[in-house]
């Protein structure tokens, strides 16, 4: 399977930048925080048409009958690309084009043009290779940013994404939407007491322009962090067929690991060990619990994923993809300050 530019080598180096200070955790930047009343900030803009997310968010922002959740947030432009050398998709640009239209979106051509008409940004591209040069742009520009899964291609373009959000003093945060499920927020609030290891699953479709788990596999494994948390030492992978499995030590002793499925039946979900009761992480209830999150990320300007845990995720996908390429040795994690 082809690469992009992730080997040994850049690892190394993504390893070394880590472990230079990679301490990121953006504070609440209190002046992006929006007026709810005034009705001021609340035109949504959209980047990328290649990925079912677009439609499924402008839907419910645009819906006549939005709830309060969403606090009048609405899509107002969108710029579709988007990936041009990935067929599935090259395929859906267009039809994602034409069906936004419908919800009354503005398309434009560059995505200059898209922030002059916009107060936020959800970056939706579905090529992780192209999210720090769009992320970069709406960051000088001031956007709030929200950036759909990856983060980005590789550990060193999220954590230059993160630095640019620094420098610019711009909010930004990413995540799957496997997070915000219900039983995981159950197990965070300590409802089960202290997690003691997880194992989580996913489908984990490959792209031959991306590293292995970057592509889908990331949804597993942002599971598993969403309950084990960052603090991963060293990473395992073992491939076999159609069928990845990605175990993690973490500092603690605690140990999680994360199967990654391309046949038979596939779907998200795992198991969590906690004090009290061993937990079904379950089911996965589609887009809405993101896009709240979204939304009250654009209404307060605090992240609700860290810096430092979303640095850890893509570090951790890397270590992977050197253990597998080691024929399953041990990986040590970079460390994280």
């Amino acid at each position: 399977m082809a690469k992009t530019s992730f080997n040994r080598r850049d690892f190394i180096k993504s390893a070394a930048l880590a472990g230079a200070g990679m301490s990121l955790n953006l504070s609440p930047l209190s002046s992006f925080a929006k007026d709810v009343s005034s009705g001021k900030g609340k035109r949504v803009g959209i980047i990328g048409l290649d990925t079912t997310h677009s439609i499924a968010f402008t839907k419910a922002l645009n819906d006549a009958n939005a709830g309060p959740e969403y606090a009048g947030y609405r899509v107002v432009a969108a710029y579709p690309y988007g990936s041009r050398d990935i067929e599935l998709c090259i395929k859906r640009i267009p039809v994602e084009t034409e069906e936004i239209k419908k919800y009354g979106v503005k398309i434009t051509g560059s995505i200059a043009q898209l922030l002059k008409e916009v107060d936020v940004v959800l970056l939706e591209t579905n090529d992780g290779r192209l999210h720090l040069e769009q992320a970069l742009e709406v960051l000088k520009a001031g956007k709030p940013l929200f950036i759909d899964k990856p983060m980005a291609a590789s550990f060193k373009d999220g954590a230059a994404i993160f630095k640019a959000a620094e420098k610019y003093k711009v909010p930004v945060f990413s995540s799957s939407s496997l997070r915000f499920m219900s039983a995981i927020k159950d197990v965070n609030t300590g409802k089960y007491g202290k997690v003691t290891g997880a194992d989580t699953y996913s489908p984990a479709y490959l792209e031959k322009t991306h590293t292995d788990l970057f592509w889908y596999g990331i949804h597993g494994v942002e599971t598993l962090f969403s309950v084990m948390g960052p603090g991963c030492k060293q990473v395992t992978q073992f491939s076999a067929g159609d069928t990845d499995v990605v175990i993690g030590t973490w500092a603690d002793n605690r140990i999680g690991t994360y199967r990654g499925l391309r046949s038979g039946k596939t779907d998200f979900g795992g198991t969590c060990y906690c004090e009290k009761e061993i937990v079904q992480l379950g089911p996965y209830v589609g887009y809405a619990p993101l896009l709240i999150e979204i939304i009250q990320f654009f209404e307060s300007g605090k992240p609700p994923v860290s810096s430092r845990e979303t640095l850890e995720i893509l570090a951790f996908m890397e270590a992977a993809a050197e253990s597998k390429r080691q024929a399953g040795k041990p990986v040590a994690m970079p460390a994280f300050s």
